[in-house]
């Protein structure tokens, strides 16, 4: 019997030149770049002083856009695009770079080819490849001596250890050249050559969005050998069958849609179902978590699932998100959970909100470093399904820190997490919400320490249980007593153990807006003129506005006055009249402590509150905080312990079936 292994290989499309669907000018900068390259100043050469890194970061921030644009009507097809004569356009960009360092990382690949077609006499293609640290390098060019030319580049990926891309600038002969594609392609194993299949979880209460993204996905021609089924799993009121654009969007997907109703368990009773439907199914390769309120580049769910299908190992694969209001503005390049504070945020080297209509690819030197992750969110995120049979699906937690813990998870039982360039959505960002004191902020805490009790590698959850103390007392000198209630209350759940999660999936969320009816701050106006106007015995001291940001040594002093203020006496004319009106920008805490009473606007500038100081409530609170964040510190080694143990029980099918069980009972098999 022969023991010799298979050499043959067969070629695979690994990326392919696009540009966009809807000829959006607000987008171009992310396909097309008509700027040059000023490639900010290394951050080992600035040093490690502080006032020069602050420095440094604020001059990275400035825009070197000159204002060039393309004309829509340049766009020829999805694939090709018109160059005015001696016209020099650079494919160095988000979705047309090939992000060398990923492939060169993660997957099987060791070399790339580039395929360029372009048809216009003495037009000019330039490859160039850039290293970790920002700076690019000139590979190889060609030039069209005739009518037409294809250009092949062999290029390979061992130089991108640390990061970097490689991409390519056309320049349009005299007469202008037409780029009517590239491919980027790669030699793989026989057994690589087919691209595995992807079922899309969507969870909604949002009818219309969602209609309108079943009808991206669905209209996609390209798209649909890639999709297995589409599960919608709709929560709300109304239903996404009842939309004006579902029936179009049905008609695109046909039998590959499947709308399942259920009660609101939130995103995690959303997905979980959506995971538990793809694992019991067993024939898609991936399940793709999905926000409903996204707009998505359907090119991108390609490119991650052919990632995926070449990775060395089963790996998480999730795309970026875009601010879909201001649609350039790239929201993170990769989240980390930071272990000793336990909380989601940007890598330590990285930046958010980076317009890359503002400053291009080619000139962001810490874009060019590989972005290393813990997890990505699951407004875009492909999960093989053998690692949603190995380690569980969601955490039962409603919202909120369901796919970092998952990415946790998975990275502690051997599986990576990606957030690959190139497969992205636009999405409503994080900072046009007021999730942080609204009746979210329960499951921001609750759900946050239930993470850290399962992941944190530190014995007491290293500054989990004195933050969250100092969060306390921040919101209670800012009259946010809903807000510390809230947090509260969720403290005082987790201490009832995990076994509890699944039965209050549906009910918590009732639960929560019911409590917080009784605190003023939590009472949305929308009619500021509803509110009584604002007035006050004594003027501002000195006459200081509240939209001057105090020093270092100012915010120190009055972090430390704040919890005593509030033991004095309310003043009495401020229970009828507020002292102030603060628009939501100018609301941090600083401010607030200042005050007995105020008119606070939310951040989606929908609604103002009223918030009113109360000693009482105040001195009841702050007893009740002490008390429970003494008891975690005391009791977190065995609570950690508990719901480890329980870990693979809550979040596995046969568990979440049982959840599910009111709605699934009596469906055809």
């Amino acid at each position: 019997m022969s023991t010799e292994t298979s050499t043959e290989t067969v070629t695979r499309l690994l990326q392919r030149q696009i540009l966009p669907i809807d000829r959006d000018t607000d987008v171009f900068p992310l396909y097309v770049d008509l700027e040059d390259v000023k490639l900010d100043t290394d951050r080992f050469d600035v040093g490690g002083d502080k006032a020069a890194k602050d420095l440094n970061n604020a001059a990275i921030r400035q825009s070197t856009s000159t204002g060039r644009k393309l004309h829509p009507d340049q766009i020829r097809s999805r694939t090709a695009l018109r160059l005015e004569p001696s016209q020099l356009l650079s494919f160095g960009t988000y979705f047309n770079a090939f992000p060398a360092s990923y492939w060169r990382r993660h997957t099987i690949v060791t070399e790339v080819e580039l395929t360029v077609h372009v048809t216009g006499a003495g037009s000019s293609v330039t490859v160039y490849k850039s290293m970790a640290r920002g700076h690019s390098q000139r590979v190889e060019s060609a030039t069209v001596e005739g009518d037409a030319g294809t250009f092949t580049f062999s290029l390979p990926l061992k130089p991108f250890v640390d990061g970097g891309w490689y991409w390519y600038d056309v320049v349009a002969g005299d007469h202008g050249c037409t780029v009517e594609g590239a491919e980027w392609t790669a030699q793989v194993p026989a057994d690589r050559a087919e691209h595995g299949t992807v079922d899309v979880c969507i969870t909604t209460m949002l009818p219309d969005m969602s209609a309108q993204l079943l009808g991206q996905l669905g209209s996609t021609e390209e798209l649909q050998p890639y999709l297995d089924t589409v599960f919608v799993m709709d929560q709300g009121k109304d239903k996404v069958t009842d939309s004006e654009y579902f029936a179009p969007a049905k008609a695109g997907l046909g039998d590959k849609l499947r709308v399942l109703v259920q009660g609101n368990l939130g995103g995690s009773g959303g997905y979980a179902r959506g995971q538990l439907e793809s694992v019991r199914k067993g024939t898609a390769t991936y399940a793709m978590m999905m926000d409903d309120d996204v707009v998505c580049e359907p090119e991108g769910v390609i490119r991650a699932v052919t990632f995926g299908d070449l990775a060395k190992r089963p790996t998480i694969v999730g795309g970026h998100m875009f601010n879909l209001y201001s649609r350039s503005q790239l929201h993170s390049f990769g989240e980390i959970v930071q272990p000793w504070r336990f909380w989601w945020q940007t890598r330590l080297d990285g930046y958010s909100q980076w317009d890359l209509g503002a400053r291009n690819l080619r000139s962001s030197r810490w874009l060019h470093k590989r972005a290393d992750v813990d997890f990505n969110g699951w407004f875009m995120c492909v999960i093989p399904r053998v690692v949603l049979e190995e380690v569980g699906l969601s955490l039962p937690v409603f919202i909120k820190w369901d796919d970092s813990e998952f990415g946790l998870r998975a990275k502690a039982a051997g599986y990576p997490t990606v957030s690959f360039p190139g497969a992205a959505v636009w999405h409503v960002p994080w900072t046009d919400k007021n999730d942080g004191v609204d009746w979210q902020s329960y499951f921001h805490q609750r759900n946050r320490f239930i993470a850290a009790l399962l992941h944190s590698p530190y014995e007491r959850g290293g500054r989990m249980v004195r933050e969250s103390l100092n969060h306390q007392v921040k919101h209670l000198a800012s009259l946010q007593y809903s807000t510390a209630e809230l947090r509260h209350l969720a403290l005082e759940d987790i201490l009832r153990g995990p076994h509890a999660l699944h039965g209050e999936l549906g009910t918590k969320l009732a639960e929560i807006n019911a409590f917080r009816k009784q605190f003023s701050d939590a009472q949305l106006v929308a009619d500021r003129d509803d509110l009584p106007p604002v007035r006050r015995k004594k003027p501002p001291k000195k006459g200081k506005s509240d939209i001057e940001i105090p020093g270092r040594l100012s915010t120190m002093v009055a972090a430390g006055l704040a919890p005593l203020r509030q033991l004095r006496p309310v003043r009495e004319m401020s229970r009828e009249f507020p002292e102030a009106e603060l628009p939501a920008m100018d609301s941090a805490w600083y401010n607030l402590v200042k005050y007995d009473s105020a008119v606070v606007s939310m951040n989606d500038g929908s609604s103002v509150a009223l918030y009113q100081r109360d000693p009482e409530l105040y001195r009841d609170l702050l007893k009740r905080t002490i008390a429970i964040h003494r008891r975690f510190h005391r009791e977190w080694p065995q609570l950690a312990q508990q719901y480890r143990d329980a870990l693979g029980e809550i979040t596995s099918p046969e568990t979440w079936e049982k959840t599910f069980a009111p709605w699934t009972e009596g469906e055809d098999a």
